[in-house]
């Protein structure tokens, strides 16, 4: 009789149980590992990870809300930048390179571009700092992760010599653009702007 009564007891417990939505088990559940951050690297055999022809250059793209580099095949002069004309080629094939789509080992690895298109250079103007690169778009309007992906990449190609000054498409003065530590950890804060050099002399 004590073994009938405890299992009526266990019985009704178990039932109590599920009335309440508890469900009961003996399996332990795994719920699985944490998710993983993005690895922001592509495998050795995609070190350039654009299958197009081109001079192997260096790009900042978005990946776990910074930002990484990766090596493009991108459309710039062979050889450098020293002109003007040349410069300007090269941070457009850079653009150009930020504006398309990133290729599926980018995509696997994590990484993404906030820089949308149609986004075109143009070269400086009469009073313009030395080497004022113009966007058609204004600099400061354009998201400010997209911003810091731009000043990244042209800061550490031959587009500049290390400093950026950029300008719109309107008359106002270029200002100047730093790429430090703090805006490839956290590029949705703000790019730090500097003061930009003296303006490029005029032909007499």
């Amino acid at each position: 009789m004590r073994l009938v009564r405890l299992t009526g007891v266990l019985a009704l417990t178990a039932l109590a149980l599920s009335a309440c939505g508890i469900r009961t088990t003996s399996i332990p559940v795994n719920a699985g590992a944490a998710p993983s951050r993005m690895p922001c690297e592509i495998s050795g055999e995609n070190v350039i990870t654009q299958a197009e022809s081109g001079i192997p250059a260096r790009v900042y793209l978005v990946c776990s809300s910074g930002l990484a580099s990766v090596e493009r095949a991108a459309r710039i002069p062979e050889g450098g930048a020293g002109s003007d004309d040349a410069r300007r080629k090269t941070a457009q094939g850079l653009l150009d390179e930020l504006q398309a789509r990133p290729s599926a080992a980018e995509r696997e690895a994590g990484f993404s571009t906030s820089v949308r298109g149609p986004l075109l250079v143009s070269g400086s103007r009469k009073g313009d700092p030395a080497g004022t690169l113009r966007l058609n778009r204004q600099p400061e309007d354009l998201p400010t992760v997209a911003l810091a992906q731009i000043v990244c990449t042209l800061a550490e190609s031959g587009a500049t010599d290390g400093k950026v000054v950029l300008g719109g498409p309107g008359g106002y003065p270029a200002r100047g653009y730093a790429c430090e530590k703090e805006t490839k950890i956290h590029p949705d804060t703000g790019v730090p702007t500097t003061a930009p050099p003296a303006a490029a002399p005029t032909a007499s």
